[in-house]
């Protein structure tokens, strides 16, 4: 039978987006995120109008069919090109896209119920994977509030990686516990997520980053990881293109994965609707009523719903859901900005990171190199814009890791907030009222622990015993001066 395409860089057809549709994706961020119309070369240019009308002709409003967010460059542009560009005169301010006055939001996804037993807010993987979390120890009371649509956040705009190799036992554990979850998501979520354990090859550049990782692989070692030390030859025997002149040793581990993101909060999200939690999209937080030290309700821009528990797991913006009930948390949001390439045949089996510069980037199962890097310069708040500076910066890194990525093209960037706390460790439990808890602070690596967190607070919350997490990782220690963390943060 012949197919109809709407986006033929991508091969999506008009059958494609009437089953996004039929599943409850309305919108055309998410349609274009279900689907992958608009994410190929031609950037939506030939497709974005056709979808638009094909959705309008479903029944989608017109605030649902509002063009997705551009995104630079102009035309897909070679690594070489935008390296040969100076970082130090370009600034972090000149983002793009250019703030606009917000349109008119689509509807919501479901009506508001009146009560729920548990209120989490925030649709992004630690929400989503609370939500089913606890649906599946029969708390079936649940309702998600996400303000915009699922995956426009943190969840939605990282790289997908998954690793074990950190610092300290309790992450190692958390970490090993997430990828055994990743390991058997597809097959019990019932949706691909490419699961891959491609590994993790971190490089040293330095003596201190060298004396860094070998002090690591012996943690690693103590809490049953494979993790190896490797000269630069050894290094280029897992990634052969690798330039040996650029790093002194290399930190190895062949168990470390990584996943395509979008299908992983999808599944979460589906499986928590069909064991009964609601998940409301674009509804709006707007404040809470209290009585002495509890919560009872939370307001909306819909209405309002009365609770017994609020779970604050709003990402980078989760000291503004605290701010409203008055509570004040340390987190602040850090943008992070990540780009992808034009696709290429499988050569790249690991994720790579350089420990000095903060560069990482590993190959997606579509073909593309999926990567990013942290900017020192860069101010906190929340800024979601791409800016020329770090494509400069990002390219440079890249090209000197691996001197033949320098004709591959840049076909799109974004930007996602990390949610920084003063220690890199997360905030968890009770904070300001004995039913509002917290559940954020994940430095950008909220996506790699959210299952095993998820897992943990739900039983909790269901009523076991409380894993050590919920007593260590609480907001007073910042107040008892308690900030000793991890240090292996990477991007």
């Amino acid at each position: 039978m012949a197919r109809s395409f709407i986006c033929r860089c991508e091969d999506a057809t008009v059958d494609d987006v009437r089953r996004a549709f039929e599943k409850g994706y309305r919108d055309l961020e998410s349609v274009k995120r279900y689907t992958g119309l608009g994410t190929g070369p031609c950037q939506g240019k030939t497709c974005l109008a056709v979808a638009a009308r094909e959705l309008l002709r479903l029944g989608a409003t017109p605030a649902e069919v509002l063009p997705f967010t551009v995104r630079p460059p102009l035309e897909p542009t070679s690594f070489a090109a935008l390296a040969a560009l100076d970082p130090a005169g370009l600034s972090l301010e000149a983002g793009v896209p250019v703030p606009v006055p917000p349109p008119a939001a689509p509807r919501p996804s479901a009506a508001l119920p009146a009560r729920a037993q548990v209120v989490i807010v925030g649709g992004g993987i630690m929400g989503l994977g609370l939500a089913y979390n606890l649906c599946r120890r029969g708390m079936k009371d649940v309702v998600l509030i996400e303000k915009g649509y699922l995956t426009a956040g943190a969840s939605g705009r990282n790289g997908g990686g998954v690793r074990a190799q950190w610092t300290t036992p309790t992450m190692i554990r958390l970490a090993r516990r997430s990828l055994e979850i990743g390991e058997r998501f597809a097959s019990e979520m019932g949706i691909n997520v490419w699961f891959r354990r491609g590994g993790y090859l971190f490089l040293a550049p330095s003596r201190a980053q060298a004396a860094r990782i070998e002090k690591n692989a012996e943690i690693h070692a103590r809490n049953g990881l494979r993790t190896r030390v490797l000269t630069p030859a050894e290094a280029k025997e897992v990634v052969p293109e690798l330039d040996e002149r650029t790093f002194l040793a290399a930190s190895w581990n062949p168990d470390d994965a990584v996943v395509f993101p979008w299908p992983y909060v999808w599944g979460y999200a589906a499986r928590a609707e069909a064991l009964g939690a609601k998940v409301l999209t674009f509804t709006r937080v707007t404040g809470f009523e209290r009585d002495g030290k509890r919560l009872t309700a939370v307001e909306t821009d819909h209405g309002r719903i009365a609770c017994e528990v609020v779970v604050n797991a709003a990402g980078a913006w989760s000291p503004e859901i605290a701010a409203l009930a008055g509570v004040k948390l340390p987190n602040e949001p850090e943008r992070h900005e990540i780009c992808v390439t034009e696709p290429l045949k499988p050569w790249l089996g690991p994720m790579v990171s350089n420990l000095g510069s903060g560069l990482y980037f590993s190959q997606s199962l579509r073909g593309e190199i999926v990567g990013g890097m942290g900017d020192p310069a860069e101010p906190r708040g929340i800024d979601t814009r791409s800016t020329l500076r770090f494509l400069a910066r990002y390219a440079r890194a890249i090209t000197e890791c691996i001197p033949k990525t320098a004709g591959l093209k840049v076909m799109r960037q974004w930007a996602g907030c990390y949610d920084v706390t003063p220690d890199n460790n997360p905030i968890l439990g009770a904070a300001g009222y004995e039913n509002f808890l917290q559940l954020n602070g994940f430095v950008g690596h909220g996506f790699m622990m959210a299952p095993a967190v998820t897992e943990l607070m739900a039983n909790w919350m269901a009523g076991d015993p409380p894993d050590e997490i919920f007593e260590r990782f609480t907001l007073d220690r910042f107040e008892k001066g308690e900030v000793g963390g991890e240090d292996f943060i990477i991007g």
